[in-house]
């Protein structure tokens, strides 16, 4: 029976992994990587889980909470004898969805080569036969979402018997999806004097129930307050004409740089990416509406810089991490406050800087002033439109626009017909950006094709869980 959960730690301050009881081996590894110094998630949270405690780790997005428990499971298993056995995997790392399970894997797999241990991913949306072959091959870390687990697990080709610790990732993500029944359910097959990790940004009453359920005497450890928004983020409002929604948006994601631009549904998102390439943007889509292949491109475009902006509904507020996302657009504001913080934390992530905009229409005044004060934000309001000089402060550099593709195939869509898109800059793109396009020679249009040629070329030969940029934006 789990104890009662302890109360939040006091802050430690980083040093080096060797001095927090790392093993030389994943040191060696980590430097290998170019990682030497320790968060402060990481600082805190390791000395108790390389010593076999369960831990009960809570930090905001882009903490660094990824290593914080994949060196323990990577020590324990290094230095373990016991052998890989079919079907019976010895360690198990439970995520949200399956853009964040292969992010893990990207992250944990280099340090599992070098340490001779093999891992697995495993989610839905994709055929299950190789998934049933590399179980029957034997796996010493497998990372998964639940519900294909679960299905493994009913027929018998995954048996959680001989898992010597188990990690719970983006806990309250998984109880926001509904998927804790399942959770209990694979924790109830592992075994029960096993240990645990579980880590979650905030402790609703769900997140709580897994932690005296399955936590045995957990340590908590607690970087910053649950919900607490980032000093490095700076926040601004933009209160536009509906009309100038787009003519802004255009604006702000031809500057140079990563953008991430959130909107509240599937159709929004598919709609708005198509009005951006339309306009000279290279922009990919990603929500839940497309095939898993066409999810694994559109993010790997956007990681290796090929598309300089990603549209989204709320599946990339949390776990999505690409280095370097210098601006977060909400296009539509979300219905609450905890989905702003977690959309926002793609941003100014592991001590790096961002900016935050919302757009806000007047009938959204009220909904977006209740938002910012539960988030706890002070943003600064201004009312503008399209070629306003803040833009250019809030997203510096040249603005690009490259030529629009005449047509395209379903490799932003995952559908399988072809949706045909005709550049209209003189409705799509505002005055500043059909101003931008016109005037162009041949040889601008030339180079302009060139590049866009470049860019789907890249998106498609791109692999997924690539991570790119500086370490600072490391998981």
């Amino acid at each position: 029976m789990a104890a009662r959960r302890p109360s939040k730690t006091p802050l430690v301050t980083p040093t080096s992994f060797a001095d927090l009881g790392v093993p030389g081996r994943l040191v060696a590894a980590l430097e290998q990587a170019g990682i030497s110094t320790p968060f402060p998630i990481q600082a805190a949270t390791l000395p108790d889980s390389l010593a076999g405690r369960d831990v009960l780790g809570r930090g905001r997005t882009g903490s660094g909470k990824t290593y914080a428990f994949a060196l323990p499971v990577l020590a324990r298993l290094s230095a373990a004898a016991s052998p890989r056995l079919p079907g019976r995997p010895r360690s198990l790392i439970l995520a949200p969805t399956r853009e964040l399970a292969t992010q893990i894997e990207a992250t944990i797999a280099p340090l599992a080569t070098a340490l001779s241990l093999r891992t697995l991913t495993i989610f839905g949306g994709v055929s299950a036969r190789p998934q049933v072959s590399a179980l029957r091959a034997g796996v010493d870390i497998l990372i998964a979402c639940p519900g294909r687990l679960a299905d493994h697990v009913s027929t018998g080709h995954a048996i959680l018997d001989a898992v010597e610790l188990t990690v719970l990732d983006e806990a309250d993500h998984m109880a926001d999806l509904g998927f804790l029944p399942v959770v209990r359910r694979l924790l109830d097959t592992t075994p029960p004097r096993s240990q645990r990790l579980l880590f979650s940004a905030t402790l609703d009453a769900g997140v709580d129930v897994l932690v005296r359920r399955y936590l045995s005497n957990p340590v908590t450890h607690s970087v910053d307050s649950a919900m607490s928004p980032v000093a490095a983020m700076t926040h601004h409002v933009l209160r536009v004409r509906h009309d100038d929604r787009l003519p802004v948006l255009i604006d702000l994601t031809a500057a140079p740089g990563r953008t991430l631009v959130f909107t509240r549904t599937k159709r929004g998102a598919k709609q708005l990416t198509s009005q951006l390439v339309a306009s000279g943007v290279p922009a990919v889509e990603l929500h839940g509406n497309l095939a898993q292949n066409a999810r694994t491109r559109n993010l790997a475009a956007f990681s290796a810089g090929d598309a300089r902006t990603l549209v989204a509904t709320d599946i990339a507020a949390r776990g999505i991490h690409v280095d370097d996302v210098a601006l977060v657009i909400h296009a539509d504001p979300p219905a609450e406050h905890k989905a702003y913080l977690h959309r926002s934390g793609r941003t100014a992530r592991a001590g790096a800087s961002g900016t935050v905009v919302t757009l806000m229409t007047d009938d959204q005044v009220t909904d977006v002033r209740d938002l910012t004060r539960q988030a706890g934000i002070n943003p600064t309001i201004t009312r503008l439109g399209p070629g306003d000089s803040l833009l250019t402060e809030l997203a510096p550099g040249e603005r690009r626009f490259v030529t629009p593709p005449v047509a395209t195939t379903a490799s932003h869509h995952g559908r399988g017909h072809s949706a045909t898109r005709r550049p209209n800059p003189g409705t799509a793109t505002g005055g500043s950006t059909a101003s931008a396009t016109r005037g162009r020679g041949s040889e601008s249009r030339r180079a302009s094709a060139a590049e866009t040629t470049s860019a789907t070329r890249g998106a498609a030969a791109f692999s997924s869980g690539t991570r790119v940029g500086s370490r600072r934006g490391q998981r």
